[in-house]
């Protein structure tokens, strides 16, 4: 199926057209009857190598956990029955807002930003204008699709959870924004619980390898005996004409000792084509003050979504320096195919994690890896250790030091929870990270 030029999504097109010519998780969880207010304020300083910058030094927000604040309720109905509702904004405590873009800034990795690697004829609009071009394009690009609550549907007030649901003696149905199935049972297995820049996904950030969240959301969810599991349908940030969609499922089953569990997220994009597809797989094991995890998460993705917006972005800019319509055509059709090719998802992550806990002191540690079968193959490795003191059962005090090994085509930095680390200065520059933070809970 030929993709047209132009997403439905007129608003995104436009706004990189402009641009252009200028984990905790969403559980069921019923505290006492009332509303509460409750959130996390988490933040620290950073420093990463591998930089454009060299080494940048900065103060984060997010360095263990998102820092957010929320209002949560619920009312007992009666005969098993109550009604809940959950409305969570982050906030960003080194800025006070509520987005955040990577470290490196307005910049994506090589592979998105250069005409070679993208395939791109270098005389598109002839004398050499390629490349001068995608210079125009990459940081609007970035700005708009890569960082935190970013983009045309960005800064959500609630961005994190924004639920209203009805518990029943056979599980919950739950309606709004809220996180997905395959992304719980990720934060499941994941030893850091997507904590800090040691987390698993944090080296595949762009493209995303996993729908964290979805708007416009119905979930069923039922738990008993050990047994738990979740369905979930959104129709996503449905506009005109938009046919994406995502279903969604998890499983798992724990004991004191033990636990596994499965999920599984598909999407169809704008076009209904069947797009990013995310299969997750892990086992636990606790042992006293011990506890061991794996994970292995399968990647798929034939059909990127939105890629009208680019196309329409570079159209739009083109008309507006004056280059005839045919030639604006041609040229925004060949960037969206290129970009389309180099969105393309094919890759294996994987995961192996142990955690140490005795009085206030925790220590983990991780090994990840992501395989990316693409014809680009751009391997990443991660490993560290991480260490949190608590101070009290609300605070604590959190270091981390993390390690991405970049393959020669691998290009990722680290990041936090509450904020994306970006890419190094070139593919496979190697980045080192430092953390340190104070988490306070409320």
């Amino acid at each position: 199926m030929t993709q047209p030029l132009f997403s439905s999504r007129a608003l995104r097109a436009t706004a990189l057209a402009c641009a252009l010519c200028c984990a905790g998780l969403a559980q069921a969880q019923v505290p006492a009857p009332g509303v509460t207010l409750y959130g996390l304020a988490d933040a620290g300083i950073t420093s990463t190598s591998g930089l454009k910058a060299g080494r940048v030094t900065q103060v984060a927000s997010g360095i263990m956990e998102g820092s957010r604040w929320g209002i949560k309720g619920n009312e007992d109905l009666g005969g098993g029955y109550k009604a809940i509702f959950t409305l969570e904004a982050r906030v960003e405590l080194d800025t006070g807002g509520n987005s955040s873009t990577p470290i490196s800034g307005g910049q994506l990795s090589d592979r998105y930003s250069r005409a070679d690697l993208l395939g791109l004829n270098p005389n598109l609009l002839g004398l050499g204008t390629t490349q001068p071009l995608l210079d125009q394009l990459v940081p609007v690009l970035a700005s708009q699709k890569y960082g935190v609550n970013v983009g045309p549907y960005g800064n959500r007030f609630f961005d994190r959870q924004a639920f209203v649901g009805l518990i029943t003696p056979v599980g919950a149905v739950l309606a709004g924004r809220m996180y997905t199935p395959a992304f719980e049972t990720n934060a499941t297995f994941d030893i850091m619980a997507t904590q800090s820049g040691l987390a698993a996904g944090q080296i595949v950030t762009f493209p995303s390898i996993l729908e964290i969240r979805q708007s416009n959301s119905i979930a069923y969810r039922l738990a008993k005996d050990g047994f738990s599991g979740s369905v979930m349908y959104s129709l996503g940030d449905r506009g005109e004409a938009d046919s994406s969609n995502m279903i969604g499922f998890n499983a798992s089953y724990k004991t004191d000792s033990f636990a596994v569990g499965l999920g599984h997220n598909a999407t169809k994009n704008e076009l209904g084509q069947n797009s990013l597809k995310t299969t997750v797989l892990g086992a636990s094991m606790t042992t006293g003050p011990h506890k061991f995890t794996g994970m292995a998460i399968q990647i798929t993705d034939d059909n990127p979504a939105n890629m009208g917006d680019i196309g329409g972005a570079v159209y739009l800019s083109l008309l507006g320096k004056s280059v005839p319509a045919g030639t604006a055509l041609t040229t925004a059709n060949a960037v969206k195919g290129a970009y389309t090719q180099a969105l393309k998802q094919d890759g294996r992550l994987y995961h192996i994690g142990y955690r140490y806990t005795t009085g206030p002191h925790t220590v983990s540690v991780a090994y990840n890896t992501f395989n990316d079968k693409r014809p680009y193959n751009a391997d990443v490795d991660s490993y560290g250790a991480a260490y949190t003191y608590a101070l009290s059962k609300r605070t604590d005090l959190n270091a981390v030091l993390v390690r991405y090994d970049n393959g020669d085509k691998g290009q990722v930095a680290p990041g936090g929870n509450g904020f994306i680390g970006g890419v190094t200065a070139s593919a496979g520059t190697d980045s080192t990270a430092v953390q340190l933070g104070i988490r306070h809970r409320f």
